[in-house]
């Protein structure tokens, strides 16, 4: 059974989660679609950027948030000078270390699922007269979100398991930056604090599973629905 302790830890990294997916959802649609349909100079540049997290030590994207975010970095000066607003060890600023080692995975699915959809649909509501909106909203959005659901979950399992980065840049503070990786991490460097690291650890692998398996029955879902759909 959880104490009250870790409930609220529980609780700061669903939130911390929820935030990091929702702020980065648009962008990774937005990503995911530049890439699946377009060919542009400076593709393969931009691909190898977005998936940089997933291979950068998430303790150097830390430090360079840290850079870009803190009191004396670019952003982190015009986020308090126009904003008065801080990320800096706050939930926030985890949930934006959390956003950016997610956003690889959710491009990754959400391309995924957009290189998936059949052409010929699309070129068939063309030549009925549908324009570039209407196709997008009847036809290629609807095929293309079972996608975008594997990729808000994967994204919110990569976001509550997320250490490295946000350590980094917001640290460990209880009741303000410490999710269930630090908590875990927290728990280990006490004496006697096996058991609460063996209970946060328990719940985060059934998170976890949870996620990919709900991941899993979308990705299977959205294949139905378009061998469904084609012509």
């Amino acid at each position: 059974m959880l104490s009250a302790e870790e409930w609220q830890i529980v609780a700061l990294s669903l939130k911390v989660g929820t935030a990091a997916v929702l702020a980065a959802l648009p962008l990774a649609f937005a990503l995911a679609w530049l890439l699946a349909r377009r060919r542009f100079p400076g593709r393969f540049l931009l691909d190898a950027l977005v998936h940089l997290p997933l291979v950068l030590p998430p303790v150097v994207t830390g430090w360079l948030l840290l850079i870009a975010f803190g009191p004396m970095g670019p952003m982190g000066r015009w986020l308090e000078s126009w904003f008065g607003v801080s990320l800096m060890f706050r939930w926030t600023g985890a949930a934006l270390a959390a956003a950016i080692m997610a956003l690889p995975l959710m491009v990754r699915a959400m391309r995924l699922s957009i290189e998936a959809i059949d052409l010929r649909l699309e070129g068939a509501a063309r030549t009925l007269g549908a324009g570039r909106w209407h196709m997008f909203r009847t036809i290629s959005l609807p095929l293309a979100l079972p996608g975008v659901g594997a990729a808000l979950i994967l994204g919110f399992a990569r976001s509550i398991g997320e250490f490295g980065a946000t350590i980094s840049f917001v640290s460990n503070i209880p009741g303000e930056t410490r999710t269930l990786p630090l908590a875990i991490y927290a728990a280990l460097q006490m004496p006697g604090g096996e058991g609460a690291a063996t209970r946060l650890a328990l719940l985060s692998v059934a998170l976890s599973l949870g996620a990919l398996l709900v991941s899993e029955m979308l990705v299977r879902r959205g294949q139905r629905g378009r061998s469904g759909h084609v012509l």
